[in-house]
């Protein structure tokens, strides 16, 4: 049986899918109760509360662990999570880390990040670390106002960065959780291009088959409206890479074509699937 947490967004959703269709017992953990596929467990758990996760890891093998937002406060202790793993007697666990603990390793948040991998390499079990970047599905910030103005609002309208198609990360996640050949790896995930905003507002446009304006924000309208769904820390953090990216996080991973055998999606293939959300 393999754990998935974070099972219903948009890594999680994915991941869960592939693994029920490769013939796993999947435990589907999300924060509420959810829809999941025909067969798979699902257990509503706050990460936060001390052994919440528990309850799901009781004969499991393997263990996806993506880290809320929270679970980083001073309060929380999410090493504990990978105790109770080890614990309960998980082979596996496939951690999602981010590509800044690389790039940018000074953050609180990125320090934090990259103690817990150092907590899971010394656990003992088995283990795998993807380190995105920039995710496409954070162009979902857009539907509303697409779908009622035809207008893509963002900063550095014309800086890219090659942002990544969270299908692409589950799919790695996948073979990281079913294929020993993965077991102490770790992966920088990125798209197979630099892509800009407006770029990504004109994809959007093709997909709907209707014109979508691009308006470009300062910095500061940006972080006013990204710290209404983040802390103001980590609005500015995003936008130092959003407006001035480095060489390490400008460069194009190999390392979902060398997982998967095959090149991962541009932006434009995100936009087409996902269309619907922009109507």
């Amino acid at each position: 049986m393999i754990v998935v947490t974070g099972a219903t967004g948009n890594i999680g959703r994915p991941l869960t899918q592939a693994l029920t269709e490769a013939g796993q017992q999947v435990t589907a953990v999300s924060r509420h109760a959810a829809a999941v596929p025909n067969g798979v467990r699902h257990l509503a758990a706050d990460l936060t509360r001390p052994a919440a996760l528990k309850p799901a890891l009781a004969g499991a093998k393997a263990l996806f662990l993506l880290l809320s937002g929270d679970l980083h406060a001073a309060d929380h202790n999410p090493a504990d999570l990978i105790g109770d793993a080890a614990a309960a007697g998980v082979r596996r666990v496939v951690l999602l880390s981010s590509q800044g603990v690389v790039t940018r390793p000074f953050g609180p948040t990125r320090i934090a990040m990259r103690q817990l991998g150092d907590t899971l390499r010394e656990s003992g079990m088995e283990w795998a670390i993807l380190q995105p970047g920039g995710f496409a599905s954070n162009a979902l910030w857009w539907t509303e106002s697409v779908r009622t103005q035809g207008l893509v609002a963002a900063p550095f309208g014309d800086v890219g960065v090659p942002i990544v198609d969270p299908a692409d990360i589950a799919a790695v996640a996948a073979a990281c959780l079913l294929d020993d050949r993965h077991a102490g790896g770790v992966y920088q995930l990125t798209g197979p291009e630099l892509i800009t905003p407006r770029q990504q507002a004109a994809a959007i446009a093709d997909a709907l088959g209707t014109p979508v304006r691009f308006h470009e924000l300062t910095r500061a309208e940006a972080k006013a409206a990204m710290s209404q769904a983040m802390p103001a820390e980590l609005a500015d953090d995003t936008l130092d890479i959003l407006g001035a990216p480095n060489p390490a996080e400008l460069r194009i991973s190999p390392d979902i074509q060398r997982v998967l055998d095959r090149a991962p999606h541009p932006f434009s293939t995100w936009a087409a699937r996902n269309v619907a959300a922009f109507r």
